[in-house]
């Protein structure tokens, strides 16, 4: 009786399983991401919803700089789905290639799936460089059970259109989004996302996820460098507190011309919100470089030095440090950039200091 039972079981297990079976010739409907819902971005009017600034609007930026606004970084959607498969098609503008970032993370998505009330990691991927607009099928033969899914798009690419598939006959809606307030968040590279292996993992996107609040990023690769015309961007930007990558760019010298004068122009716009400054990370490049060494511990202490001076004659301003090395130091992709671990470590080391500043402003 028992044996009967179990390949009883046993079969029906294969045939639920067969019946999640995603058709081989599917036929996919689409879905533009914006009459989903859109999260992480700085402003929801940009007349181009996938760029994170209005480069019409907004003036002063480099060439390089230009492209950097109008990558999708840290922006992702959200819906929910019954069916088995999901697909992006995309359409690209420009499109960047670093060396130190692989395609998924570069030009690619990153599908989280809640399971157990977490977001769960589901998927990610890219079609190759040739093949860039076809139909992407990030996903496929998983259960017709109803999902909520969370997908991430490029860090280093411009686009212009995202539409999500499901298989003809599947529901696809948007929720609402769990994600608690508004909190911008500018800087660097490692803000930007350089060296993950996919979008869902720079420090920003593992902090929403992690802590419930939305952070809205402007990470720009070795562009983030306390610039005033960043600084109207921020200015306009509706948001309830802002944090701050800005000391891993700039040398010393431009950090001591340019915080004071940035802080008060912010403060000017957004009086009474807390902006939260983060010290450089340490990089591994200095571990046998004199010449890195020296310039990299300059920065770090005109930083300290003058952010010690700043949160005494700033209201609102704070200070935190965070820590992206591996207590082997092998957290590193290039002596520069941390690979996945070192910014989850980055993100943990910020996560309590930065939840206790803004509890202290009704953020929690």
């Amino acid at each position: 009786m028992i044996k009967k039972i179990s390949s009883f079981a046993i079969l029906l297990a294969t045939l639920c399983s067969l019946s999640a079976q995603t058709p081989k010739d599917v036929k996919y409907k689409f879905t533009e991401a914006t009459q989903l819902t859109m999260i992480g971005r700085l402003f929801d009017n940009n007349p181009t919803p996938y760029h994170r600034v209005d480069t019409v609007k907004y003036k002063g930026f480099t060439t390089k700089e230009n492209l950097q606004v109008r990558e999708s970084s840290g922006i992702a959607c959200l819906f929910k789905t019954n069916s088995t498969t999901i697909s992006v098609k995309t359409v690209y503008g420009q499109t960047e290639f670093p060396t130190n970032s692989n395609g998924h993370s570069a030009r690619g998505y990153d599908l989280y799936i809640k399971k157990d009330g977490k977001w769960l990691f589901a998927a990610s991927g890219v079609n190759g460089d040739r093949y860039l607009d076809r139909n992407y099928v990030i996903i496929s033969n998983m259960d017709r059970s109803e999902k909520e899914c969370l997908i991430y798009f490029p860090l280093y690419s411009e686009v212009r259109s995202v539409k999500i598939g499901v298989e003809e006959g599947a529901t696809l809606s948007p929720i609402p989004s769990p994600f608690r307030h508004r909190v911008a968040i500018f800087g660097s590279s490692y803000t930007h996302g350089s060296s993950t292996s996919r979008p869902g993992m720079t420090y920003p996107a593992q902090f929403t996820r992690n802590t419930g609040i939305q952070l809205l990023s402007l990470g720009c690769s070795g562009n983030c460098k306390l610039q005033s015309y960043f600084c109207d961007v921020l200015c306009d930007v509706d948001a309830e507190a802002f944090i701050f990558d800005s000391f891993s760019n700039p040398p010393a010298p431009m950090i001591k011309e340019r915080l004071f004068p940035f802080i008060e122009k912010l403060q000017k716009a957004h009086p009474g919100k807390p902006l939260i400054f983060q010290q450089t990370i340490r990089r591994e490049s200095r571990n046998f470089s004199l010449s890195n060494e020296k310039y990299e511990q300059e920065k770090m202490d005109m930083a300290e030095k003058l952010m010690n001076e700043a949160v005494k004659k700033y209201k609102d301003v704070y200070f935190i440090h965070p820590n992206a090395t591996s207590p082997t130091h092998e957290a590193s992709v290039d002596g520069v950039h941390p690979d996945n671990y070192g910014y989850s470590l980055w993100e943990k080391s910020i996560e309590k200091p930065i939840l206790k500043i803004l509890k202290k402003y009704g953020i929690k």
